[in-house]
């Protein structure tokens, strides 16, 4: 059975008490804040203040994304905290078809937790995997079994590295959509990722698309 999924929110300013209303900020809601929990070693505890320093677990069922921001009045946003484009790469496959919506949810939760970055192609029904660290798809096969009972192995695939791709000009990045489909993906947010086999053919595409900005990290939104 999947296990709860808990948020940790570090308290940077200010107290936490149980039940107080804070502007979640990236959705533009105010909510309240019901229960947290604090982690000691392997034991937890349901707290009902906590202080600057002290990182607190909140309930997450997919609305809390890592840079959220919580305050109880001022607006505010953290920045700087990147996505970095993945050096290893890896196509999933699963044991059995039947549980593919259970692959999805899992894929997609375990992209929004950070574990690992998901990438869909434009063309081609795949998940492709992207890790700084090889060790990020032995964790995310063991999780994907024991959590979501998607039963699944992966496969090399000959990438080499990925960009961010935007473009000032709307029409120049849709002709480079158009053009490069085969090599274009949607990360776990939605946003289009440039999949290149090597980086000779990464700096060719970049110098024959003067107009397209290639990025090799992105905030998280």
């Amino acid at each position: 059975a999947h296990r709860a999924r808990i948020a940790f929110v570090r308290i940077c300013s200010g107290t936490f008490n149980r039940g107080m209303k804070v502007r979640h900020h990236r959705l533009g809601k105010d909510i309240t804040l019901a229960n947290a929990t604090i982690f000691m070693a392997q034991d937890s505890s349901a707290e009902d203040e906590a202080y600057p320093g002290d990182i607190i677990g909140l309930h997450n069922h997919g609305t809390i994304k890592i840079g959220d921001t919580f305050t109880e009045k001022e607006t505010l946003k953290f920045t700087g905290i990147p996505n970095f484009a993945p050096e290893h790469f890896r196509r999933v496959r699963l044991k059995n078809p039947i549980k593919f919506k259970q692959l999805q949810k899992g894929l997609q939760q375990l992209s929004e937790e950070g574990t690992v970055q998901v990438f869909k192609p434009l063309a081609g029904s795949d998940y492709i995997l992207g890790a700084v660290g090889v060790l990020q798809f032995e964790v995310t096969m063991a999780r994907l079994k024991s959590e979501y009972g998607a039963d699944a192995v992966y496969e090399p695939i000959d990438y080499a590295t990925a960009r961010w791709v935007t473009a000032e000009d709307a029409k120049k990045l849709a002709e480079f959509e158009k053009a490069k489909q085969a090599d274009l993906a949607r990360d776990g947010e939605g946003h289009l990722t440039f999949l290149a086999t090597s980086q000779w053919r990464l700096e060719f595409e970049m110098e024959k698309w003067p107009a397209i900005v290639f990025h090799k990290t992105r905030e998280h939104d």
